[in-house]
């Protein structure tokens, strides 16, 4: 997809690594440092006390910008942003008062989830620089027909295979924000790497891009 470089004035969300590693409280306070708004905890499959032992190395000062996709428990525990729904027909907890986010796999479900959410991701807008199974799912016209229609506006925010190139498309297209993940963490090895200057360095490209 071609498409003239814009101005943008979008969002820009950040997804954890799907699981846990040594350096992640240091690298994450250090992207909070860089002006990160809002993070997406997302550990799927993991015990709560995990993610509990990584909300306690970071400072408190972080809390409010740090959304989580699991255990719901820990919004109001550490005072978090909000939560997230992984699907678009969730239902949010009984009880639960704060912000809501969800994720759509079809444009069909775009209208409703809209209403019952604060933002919504639509995934599979590209393939997946995270995780190989997921693949684009959309044609550039099915997603400009979604623009004018309104389905696609400033409450929904695309997922998969963002990076800086992308960036331009997406607002073109009419997204409201972007969520990062492989783009980033492809840029760190986990396994053989303790040095992470060039992920935080591609983090401030990452938001001059969007300034």
């Amino acid at each position: 997809m071609h498409v003239e470089k814009k101005t943008l004035r979008m969002k820009l969300i950040v997804m954890t690594q799907s699981t846990f590693f040594v350096e992640e409280d240091k690298i994450l306070s250090l992207l909070f440092e860089e002006g990160l708004d809002n993070l997406h905890l997302y550990k799927p499959g993991a015990e709560p006390m995990y993610s509990e032992r990584l909300l306690t190395l970071l400072s408190p000062d972080y809390y409010g910008k740090i959304t989580v996709h699991d255990h719901f428990y820990l919004k109001d525990e550490y005072h978090l942003r909000g939560i997230h729904l992984n699907n678009a027909t969730d239902d949010v907890p009984v009880g639960y008062k704060g912000r809501v986010s969800r994720t759509c796999r079809h444009l069909d479900e775009l209208r409703e989830a809209k209403k019952r959410s604060d933002y919504v991701f639509l995934q599979n807008i590209l393939d997946s620089q995270s995780n190989p199974n997921d693949t684009q799912s959309f044609t550039e016209e099915e997603l400009r027909m979604a623009s004018r229609q309104g389905l696609i506006d400033k409450k929904v925010y695309a997922l998969s295979g963002m990076n800086i190139d992308t960036l331009y498309m997406a607002k073109d297209l009419g997204f409201g924000g972007v969520v990062i993940c492989g783009d980033l963490w492809n840029r760190f090895n986990i396994h053989q790497q303790t040095d992470f200057k060039e992920l935080i360095t591609h983090f401030e490209k990452l938001r001059k891009a969007i300034s």
